[in-house]
């Protein structure tokens, strides 16, 4: 049946698309990055489609706000210029600190495809204080997931406003690019926000039923002789660390403890398509700390990775399996579980190597290998991590890919316990991406070998989506066996096969101040597969089955409302507390049948205004009492030096008797500001209720040269146990300096 379905996939990816044309000439005039595009070189440039395409409100004409742009290129850099009309006198610019979000900024976005495959890009962007960002797209840009912000990397860009237009010029080495060596041709688009009128525009059309940064719809650069492979390219990022740190839950800690780390990473252009990352004791400590919210789930909830050794073609690697099971998941490289609680506990990295990218237009490859040390007060011996990933690229965007996973016990002690010596993960993939995006999806296979002598450690999926302007259409199924243990992974949920039939309606160019809406009812049927074991069951059948049925709204000004509605059937196959606060013996019992029904309302204000707020409430029967709440985000902005929000969470729960009523709160105020284009201060307070948490982070970074960063870092974690306790858990602050040195 697998490979019937392999074959469907195949015979649907074939099919071929149009795309306009750029010509760009190479230059031995000095190029000024000014804003001024005074340059002759620039006026060389050919462009075969010079009106970009309104996307939003409408993606039927072409933009009011007209924009042009041109490119040439010398040895090192390749430079664009872009010349941007608007009727605004005072442009929206949401702070200045760098790798600022599209949404709400007065900004435009270049997006480099340098291989052609329709699947990774390079975006480069400024606003219009010439605030930079910059990011790695992967997957076809189809998802909002396959935008990685947190790649950083050095070029150049300045902007200057003209009265009626303001200009954006960037200077990007070829350095900070991989491509092949011989090149004659790239793919290119490029997408902007004006929020004077609450316009969205793209050089190549996208519709509006796909994201904007969609790689299906680019045009064709086309260079005037083959590109030639970039000088030496090794950059060295050296840091170094202070910290003061005490742990109030540690009886053996009666004074705070200090400490000096040095260490760093280095970058290592192999070719111009492959990069060797290497990193020796790394630190994370200026990484921001996770949002946290309620979990009122049965499972495992899922964080994004955030560590930069870990980012760059992190696709390359975790782009495997789905959002609900994944053969390699970074975050559990650093963490180990202490066998005597059972809790998570800190692994410390002592070293990495990652080499990734491409080979050829065609195939990429990636090997990462990490080795964490030792715990002895644990008896856990140190762990290697060994991941290696190859796409092949089939037909126009389509892939083959592999993956194998090993997780190696190193050094072990004779008496440890509660370990297993090694986990490893072989996991094959297609993946299904037309060039006109109509058809898409995948199908996998991915096996477990490890020691342990549970069944089934294997996991299997299908999706397959059709996409039409007024329509998408969605078939899905996944089944994940008992033993699929996969310790580097992520599979919060086994013995199970779902299918999951969806269906989307759009309504694009709406009229009056209505833009668009659309209509989605998304089905999910949950079948046991009766290995593990449950008096409640017979093999194979229905557990739980839902059905989300939403219709959201898109207007003009810029403001949106959703509506929703969720039915869950469910028996449950474990006791079950969905507060996680109640009383020992208090919980929902095995082998009970619930039917509860959710409602659910999103208002989202206009966010290019200083003053913003989003506003979810909701109601309905929860398992077999009632649920009612409200989440949402309340923003001021100080134009253009940052601004205060808060984010909040209250959810009320009354179940039947002994539940006693919960109410869970999750408060979160931030502070944003940046003092200049190098000086930022966040801060980020949250309380969770639910876990007696208040977490305190404080991060100042001064950018004081390109990429090159000094953090000063203040954490406090909290007991908050309401009218009783207000006690400190931990405490740390750290001081760390970076500096990118290229050779």
């Amino acid at each position: 049946m697998l490979w019937t379905l392999c074959l469907l996939l195949v015979l649907l990816a074939d099919a071929s698309g149009q795309y306009p044309d750029l010509h760009i000439f190479r230059t031995t005039e000095e190029i000024k990055i000014d804003g001024a595009l005074d340059e002759q070189a620039y006026r060389l440039f050919q462009n075969t489609q010079p009106s970009f395409h309104q996307q939003f409100p409408i993606d039927t004409g072409y933009a009011r706000s007209p924009t042009e742009f041109f490119m040439t290129y010398d040895e090192e850099k390749i430079y664009v210029g872009m010349k941007l009309y608007s009727n605004a006198s005072d442009y929206v610019v949401t702070s200045l600190k760098r790798d600022y979000s599209f949404g709400g900024n007065d900004n435009i976005s270049i997006l480099f495809d340098t291989y052609n495959d329709q699947n990774n890009a390079f975006l480069f962007g400024m606003n219009t204080l010439g605030v930079r960002r910059e990011a790695l797209i992967s997957n076809g840009g189809t998802m909002r997931g396959d935008f990685a912000g947190s790649w950083d990397n050095k070029w150049e860009g300045q902007v200057k406003d003209h009265g009626d237009y303001w200009v954006a010029e960037f200077a990007i080495p070829f350095k900070t690019l991989r491509y092949k060596d011989g090149s004659t041709q790239w793919r290119f688009n490029s997408y902007r926000w004006d929020t004077e009128i609450n316009e969205i525009s793209t050089w190549n059309r996208i519709p509006q039923n796909q994201i904007i940064m969609n790689l299906a719809h680019m045009g064709n650069l086309i260079w005037d002789e083959p590109l030639k492979k970039p000088g030496t390219n090794v950059s060295l990022i050296p840091y170094a660390t202070t910290s003061v740190f005490r742990d109030f839950d540690d009886p053996t800690q009666s004074q705070p403890s200090t400490g000096v780390a040095i260490g760093g990473d280095a970058k290592i252009s192999v070719t111009p398509g492959l990069n060797l990352d290497l990193t020796i004791n790394p630190d994370f400590s200026q990484v921001e700390v996770d949002q946290q919210v309620t979990n009122l789930d049965r499972f495992e909830l899922f964080f994004p990775e955030r560590r930069q050794f870990f980012l760059e073609n992190a696709d390359l690697f975790s782009g495997f399996g789905n959002r609900r099971v994944n053969p390699f998941f970074s975050r559990r490289i650093g963490i180990a579980i202490d066998s005597t609680t059972g809790q998570n506990i800190q692994n410390k990295i002592l070293f990495g190597a990652r080499l990734s990218g491409k080979l050829n237009e065609r195939l990429r490859v990636g090997l990462l290998n990490t080795q964490t040390e030792k715990i002895t007060s644990t008896g856990l011996p140190g762990f290697n991590y060994t991941v290696a990933a190859v796409e092949q690229r089939v037909f126009k965007r389509s892939n083959l890919a592999f993956i194998f996973v090993n997780k190696q016990a190193t050094n072990p002690d004779e008496n440890a316990i509660n370990y297993l010596p090694h986990n490893r993960v072989a996991g094959l993939e297609y993946r299904l991406i037309t060039p006109d995006n109509k058809w898409s999806g995948k199908t996998f296979y991915h096996r477990v070998f490890s020691a342990s002598t549970t069944a089934d450690k294997f996991t299997h999926g299908l999706s397959v989506e059709y996409l039409q302007p007024r329509y998408r259409l969605e078939w899905s199924h996944m089944i994940v066996g008992q033993g699929y243990d996969a310790e580097v992974g992520f599979a919060p949920r086994k013995d199970f096969f779902l299918a999951s039939p969806e269906f989307q309606l759009y309504w694009p160019n709406g009229a009056g101040n209505l833009a668009r809406h659309d209509l989605t009812v998304d089905t999910r049927f949950f079948y046991e597969l009766g290995k593990k074991d449950n008096n409640f069951l017979d093999p194979f059948s229905l557990s739980e089955w839902q059905i989300d049925v939403d219709w959201d709204f898109r207007f003009r000004d810029n403001r949106s409302i959703s509506i929703g509605l969720q039915h869950t059937d469910v028996l449950l196959l474990r006791d079950f507390d969905p507060t996680r606060i109640q009383k020992d013996g208090i919980f929902l019992k095995a082998g009970t049948d619930y039917s509860y029904t959710q409602a659910q309302l999103m208002y989202s204000s206009d966010d290019t205004r200083l003053f913003s707020y989003e506003l979810s409430p909701s109601i309905g029967t929860f398992f077999n009492g009632l649920r009612a709440g409200i989440e949402g985000q309340i923003t001021y902005r100080y134009q253009p030096y940052g601004f205060v929000s808060l984010d909040f969470a209250y959810n009320y729960l009354e179940l039947d008797a002994p539940f006693e009523a919960t109410r869970l709160w999750l408060i979160g105020p931030r502070i944003d500001l940046t003092f200049s284009k190098k000086l930022f201060l966040t801060t980020f307070f949250q309380y969770n209720s639910q876990f007696e948490n208040l977490n305190i982070n404080a991060r100042l970074q001064w950018r004081f040269a390109p990429v090159s960063d000094f953090f000063i870092v203040y954490t406090d974690n909290y007991l908050w146990e309401p009218f009783s306790q207000f006690s400190s858990r931990n405490r740390a602050l750290v001081a760390k300096v970076t500096y990118w040195l290229n050779l």
